[in-house]
């Protein structure tokens, strides 16, 4: 199909080539109808190409003149043409996050006719993004740069002790910030939506729902439908934050969907919440020089390491940020409106009937996630989530119930909600689908960091879930504090960063967890989490020369037990 002008000279270049290969071909010339700038201006929200001619292959969008001639000389095009299928696509990606978007390059790559659909909700305050799902818009990308902003606060006030004059006074701009990090987030959209052109990855801005076995309705923005059927399908519509159900939560909250691209600063801030992204928020709000309160339902951290977790969050009360222990709002109301306005919040006690109230600018709910797959339809195909937190059971190929239908990424029940995980997951599946690969997704020893202040990265198991599964008795904790050199001119504290590896007695002591907490823990866990995957012992980690001075080398000296009771702290660096 050949969507051109009648003086078009690139259309009439597409048509020679075409006949030239005995190919039939249908021509829409768009001046000639009356109705014909509509045609293309939906086009252009199609594929995100505003020229003629606009060329599509059994339903692939192709692209222009000079990329049909480029498919042609790859053979792209030879195959496009000699596809015939009962179905429209051999795969369809419901989802435009991290890992749908590896499994649907990966496919187009092995020669597959691949459609992604992708449409984000927009949140209760009406924030919207591009292609690329949550890491890139509202989740990893802007969050380690906003961390930034506060790490380079922190080096300010180092730099004295160095030498650097900064006497004069210096202040955060929050809208600056703003602008350059969303800035840089566009040029990543558009760069996803690039590669999937050149893939000859049909991407279509929809929302997706099943209707019935292999076919899906997708609906633009607009209110059109269209429906598309294919051979396999790959859910990857990731997880979106959780709401308190209470009065006014909605209507005066925000979350990470909108903090990232708040139009102004967010003043005193309540975050409510323990979570990963509760502490990152909130560690980089408080280093940016705001008034920051975390509400504390139970436990800070659940599911990693509770010693860790204790470190960290007395760090950050240690520097300013106020932690609500054991308390859950009950009631959210709106005192002045303005950006930022000011919200009175009344909480309750977890553990008796003790209620306080406070007022803050802007409320940060950080509760945790849900699924994005209650709206999908799966019910009307048998596909199977979990009625808790809509998660999806599947198998170890991410095959759902429906032998047909697969998953990747947060949404999979039991599995790490990390955005590497989630492209290894969807480039593997598609190369056993479409490609002569039989290899799984790993989801063992997935090193991960949370970027609060004082960075905590980890990798295998916490010692909590080390002696569920392997018995107290049968593991062997090795720990120490250690002083960052960096630290030592600019009067930061001692004994706070914190290393600490648990070996399996059993196996050759071989290291089953590994825990930092100190600068830069994600660039040190990730050396030691390949190590891991090798089978890393404590006699490997005693014969390593260490670096000096760096924060790493600490796992090459370790020689205190935890069982030993023997003092940790440092007398120097």
């Amino acid at each position: 199909m050949i969507f051109s002008k009648s003086c078009c000279p690139h259309g009439a270049r597409v048509k020679e080539l075409f006949s030239s290969l005995g190919v039939g071909y249908n021509i829409l010339d768009l001046d000639k109808l009356e109705d014909g700038v509509s045609i293309q201006e939906v086009l252009a929200e199609m594929t995100n190409q505003k020229t003629v001619p606009n060329i599509f292959v059994n339903k692939v969008h192709v692209g222009g003149c000079d990329r049909t001639f480029q498919a042609h000389q790859s053979g792209l095009l030879q195959k496009l043409l000699k596809e015939d299928s009962a179905y429209d696509y051999d795969l369809i990606v419901i989802g435009g996050g991290s890992g749908g978007l590896a499994c649907a390059k990966e496919a187009a790559i092995l020669g597959k006719k691949v459609m992604v659909l992708d449409f984000v909700v927009p949140s209760p305050q009406g924030t919207s993004w591009g292609l690329g799902g949550t890491c890139v818009n509202v989740g990893c990308i802007p969050k380690k740069l906003m961390h930034q902003a506060a790490l380079l606060g922190q080096a300010l006030k180092d730099s004295g002790k160095f030498g650097w004059d900064c006497s004069h006074e210096v202040k955060h701009n929050w809208e600056v910030m703003v602008e350059a990090i969303q800035n840089y987030i566009s040029s990543l959209n558009w760069g996803y939506r690039l590669s999937l052109r050149e893939k000859a990855v049909t991407y279509v801005n929809s929302y997706a729902e099943f209707v019935e076995h292999h076919t899906i309705k997708a609906t633009n923005k607009k209110g059109q439908e269209t429906c598309f059927t294919a051979a396999k399908f790959v859910l990857a519509t990731g997880e979106r934050p959780r709401y308190l159900g209470i009065q006014g939560d909605k209507e005066y909250c925000i979350t990470s969907d909108d903090l990232f691209s708040l139009p102004y600063c967010p003043g005193k801030t309540l975050v409510v919440g323990a979570s990963y992204v509760a502490l990152e928020c909130a560690g980089f709000l408080a280093g940016l020089g705001l008034d920051v309160t975390v509400m504390v339902r139970s436990v800070v951290l659940r599911g990693f390491d509770q010693d860790l977790a204790d470190r960290l969050s007395a760090y950050m009360e240690q520097h300013g940020v106020t932690f609500l222990r054991k308390f859950v709002p009950a009631q959210i109301q709106q005192l002045e409106k303005g950006s930022p306005g000011k919200l009175k919040v009344v909480a309750k006690s977890t553990e008796g009937p003790e209620t306080i109230s406070g007022v803050y600018n802007t409320v940060l709910l950080a509760i945790g996630r849900d699924a994005c797959t209650r709206r999908l339809g799966l019910e009307k195909i048998g596909v199977k989530i979990s009625d808790k937190d809509g998660k999806i059971p599947v198998n170890d190929v991410e095959q759902t119930n429906v032998s047909y239908v697969y998953a990747v990424g947060d949404i999979l029940e039991g599995k790490p909600e990390l955005t590497p995980v989630a492209i290894q997951a969807g480039k593997l599946l598609a190369r056993r689908l479409f490609g002569a690969s039989s290899e799984k997704c790993d989801y063992i020893n997935v090193p991960t960091t949370i970027f609060t202040p004082l960075e905590y990265g980890c990798c295998g198991l916490s010692e909590e879930k080390a002696i569920e599964i392997h018995k107290k008795e049968n593991l062997e904790v090795f720990h120490s504090f250690f002083w960052p050199l960096e630290w030592t001119l600019a009067g930061r504290e001692n004994n706070t960063c914190y290393a600490k590896i648990i070996c399996n007695k059993l196996d050759h002591d071989r290291v089953i967890g590994f825990h930092v907490l100190g600068p830069n823990a994600g660039e040190i866990t990730q050396g030691f989490a390949v190590a891991m995957k090798c089978g890393l012992t404590k006699q490997l980690l005693d014969d390593t020369v260490g670096i000096h001075p760096t924060c790493g080398e600490v796992f090459t000296t370790l020689d205190v037990t935890k069982s030993s009771g023997l003092d940790i702290t440092q007398k120097g660096c």
